[in-house]
């Protein structure tokens, strides 16, 4: 059966949504498809907070404003409790933020939360998914087993320009545990990925060790990097918005990176 199909007709049954809309190619496609589905009984609700980039709010606005669909933001600041960036603390933010969406939808009477993940972050580290089983946010592209590759597809067929959009998670994630997070940090690194964007670094992560800036990018971007001009353009930006060195990181972009290394010196437990 075609898995669009199937996941309109999934949509169908849940009758009033919001939807948890990052801007992502996966809440995105979601966001379309339930708009196909269910018409004027879906709203987009989008987290505004310093640790989300500015651009992908804007992008995010301009998606649910060329569709008519209806969209809320939550201003967050930092809570308290991840202030330190725990190594819990994706869950810890997961559960902050959507029980303010789950809050919401109770008050404006929608009868559930979804949200974008996908078939394939069951094959990935995610702690924020036990926040979501928790809160019983419902994800149906999960439900339906609809892949990236299949998202991707699909959403190149719908013409939806996020389809090759490189995956983007939220700036937190570019600094070490048991760091005190500050708002000035999370402006460098968000302007210092959006140099590189436009420097044609798609898929680039700015990973923050105190005054040191480790770029991390594809592979086959090496050759964008590595010249002479370039490497002085970055180096005298970098220099600009607050950081001291600037590295690339030889190993390529590997997404959740800190993450992982936490993980390989035992250090996450869920």
């Amino acid at each position: 059966m075609d898995k669009y199909f199937t996941l309109i007709q999934y949509l169908k049954k849940l009758e009033k949504v919001i939807i948890a809309f990052s801007g992502g190619v996966d809440s995105t496609f979601l966001l379309y498809a339930a708009k196909e589905a269910l018409g004027d009984n879906v709203k987009a609700v989008t987290i505004n907070s310093p640790y989300i980039a500015k651009w992908e709010i804007k992008e995010a606005k301009e998606f649910t404003k060329k569709l008519g669909i209806k969209h809320d933001f939550i201003n967050v600041e930092i809570a308290s409790h991840i202030k330190n960036n725990p190594i819990n603390r994706c869950y810890l933010c997961k559960k902050y933020i959507f029980q303010k969406i789950n809050e919401k939808a109770v008050n404006e009477d929608f009868k559930y939360v979804i949200d974008g993940t996908n078939y394939d972050d069951t094959k990935d580290y995610r702690p924020g998914m036990k926040a979501l089983r928790e809160l019983k946010i419902i994800s149906p592209l999960l439900e339906c087993e609809i892949t990236k590759s299949d998202i991707r597809l699909m959403a190149k067929k719908r013409e939806l320009e996020v389809w090759d959009k490189p995956s983007y998670a939220c700036l937190l994630t570019r600094i070490e545990h048991d760091t005190i997070i500050e708002s000035d940090m999370l402006e460098r690194i968000e302007k210092a990925e959006k140099f590189l964007m436009n420097k044609g670094m798609k898929a680039c992560r700015v990973r923050v060790h105190g005054n040191l800036a480790r770029i991390e990018l594809n592979r086959n971007n090496f050759i964008n990097i590595i010249n002479e001009k370039v490497i002085n353009e970055i180096t005298s930006y970098f220099s600009e918005i607050g950081f001291k060195y600037a590295t690339l990181d030889l190993q390529g972009y590997k997404m959740g990176d800190f993450s992982i290394k936490t993980l390989e010196a035992g250090g996450l437990n869920e």
